[in-house]
């Protein structure tokens, strides 16, 4: 028996979905489109009155089978092509009740439309010119963030953050591309379109672009778990107290005697809405036996993995000088014991009614950097073109430092577009198109 792959959907289906969540509500969203979605939702739905020619917005009632009464209803109409998909939409609010969404669904398909695919709905936008594909894929990634920091990148996405770098690197390569095929046809006549020191400083302007937005990629995003935030320090430097104060609860034990901690605590916090892991070290010091060498060992160990290490010391103490692994802020604790600030390490005390604010603060901020993911969500597919771009873009300057034919720079740089042409969605493939939308949820 032979396989096949399903055919791509056709874009000129009716095509229906649930867009609300699942499971019973006050409001269900039932969302049709396509060329014939006012056909099919006049078949189920009956306006209250006649419709107002400048509103969006009809109140009426569903008229379903198997169902007695009609039930209250709202439809909203989006005319293509200025609608979301380009097509028209319409979208039924009604009671949020499983069985009747069943019902409704179930004689909207007989009406004459099908099942949306995952992602169909945004497919159709993107094929409409609506969107490409980085903002489609920010779409994705604004579903199911799961924390602050995912959101606001995955806005900042969709807004273009993405985007708008990438058109601008390809219209510019577009541009020299043009003048250096000009420059081969009118090879025969005595006129300069590009010159080799502007066309190599153009190349070299694309290759730190596309330099900038690598590194954005390979930034230490740690999205998906929580930010690992390490406190540090000598014995009896106030680390206990800073962890139970920053938790909001007595976790840690706290005592005047110095070594009360010998593991390593850990509890978990948000900070400025980013999922944070807050370690507790035992005060580091020399160890007395195999027990505190144990802890010493088990702290060392915490402090290299961390994202963040606050280093704690006492207002007369000095700060460690011992390697750590991650960003390191250095904490003054028990600043209600100086009157003078001492240095520029951030005063710390759990005893005064502001005495965590500054170090809060900053906290939000380095956990809200390293949460923030770099070219959410098709981090391979983004890396991939990048680096294929960047390797053509090399073979370029190259071939215009060396002298070589003009045509292989030319080509070189063609192959550089189409790269990026593949990122943003200029160029694509039915299998590309199904990898990014099938992980949609169905009704987007």
């Amino acid at each position: 028996m032979t396989l096949t792959a399903p055919a791509a959907p056709h874009p000129d289906d009716t095509i229906i979905a649930v867009s609300s969540a699942p499971g019973p509500g006050a409001r269900a969203v039932v969302r049709v489109g396509g060329p014939g979605a006012r056909a099919v939702v006049e078949a189920v739905f009956t306006p209250d009155g006649p419709p107002p020619a400048d509103r969006h917005l009809i109140p009426g009632r569903l008229v379903l089978s198997g169902v007695h009464s009609p039930v209250p209803a709202d439809l909203y109409i989006f005319a293509g092509p200025r609608s979301y998909t380009g097509q028209d939409v319409a979208e039924l609010h009604t009671i949020g009740s499983p069985p009747l969404i069943e019902r409704l669904v179930a004689d909207l398909l007989t009406a004459g439309s099908r099942p949306a695919r995952p992602g169909e709905f945004t497919l159709r936008a993107f094929l409409a010119g609506k969107l490409d594909l980085p903002r489609a894929e920010a779409i994705h990634a604004v579903v199911v963030a799961g924390t602050d920091a995912d959101l606001t990148a995955a806005l900042a996405q969709l807004a273009g953050g993405v985007t708008q770098p990438l058109h601008e690197v390809r219209d510019d390569l577009l541009n020299l591309l043009a003048d250096l095929e000009a420059a081969l046809d009118f090879a025969d006549e005595d006129i300069e379109f590009v010159g080799k020191p502007e066309a190599m400083l153009r190349v070299s302007a694309a290759l730190a672009r596309l330099a900038n937005l690598r590194r954005q990629l390979d930034g230490r995003a740690v999205s998906g778990r929580a930010v690992r935030v390490a406190l540090v320090g000598a014995p009896n430097a106030g680390k206990s107290s800073l962890f139970n104060a920053l938790v909001g609860n007595a976790a840690a034990l706290v005592s005047p005697e110095a070594g009360t901690t010998r593991d390593y605590l850990t509890a978990s916090l948000t900070l400025g809405g980013v999922d944070v892991e807050l370690i507790d070290t035992a005060g580091r010091a020399a160890a007395a036996d195999g027990i505190e060498e144990q802890a010493q060992r088990l702290g060392t160990e915490q402090a290299e993995h961390a994202d963040v290490v606050v280093w704690c010391a006492e207002p007369e103490s000095e700060f460690g000088r011992e390697a750590v692994g991650g960003e390191v802020i250095r904490a003054r604790t028990k600043i209600d014991l100086l009157h003078d600030r001492a240095d520029d390490a951030v005063p710390v005390s759990v005893r005064l009614p502001n005495g965590l604010d500054e170090l809060r603060t900053m906290l939000e901020e380095r956990v809200a950097a390293l949460a923030r993911p770099p070219l959410a969500p098709s981090q391979s597919r983004c890396r991939h073109h990048l680096d294929a771009c960047a390797t053509d873009l090399m073979a370029a300057h190259r071939h215009l430092a060396l002298d070589d034919p003009s045509e292989l720079t030319a080509l070189a740089v063609r192959n550089a577009v189409g790269q990026l042409g593949e990122m943003v969605g200029a160029v694509y493939t039915n299998d590309l198109l199904d990898r990014i939308f099938s992980r949609f949820c169905i009704g987007k």
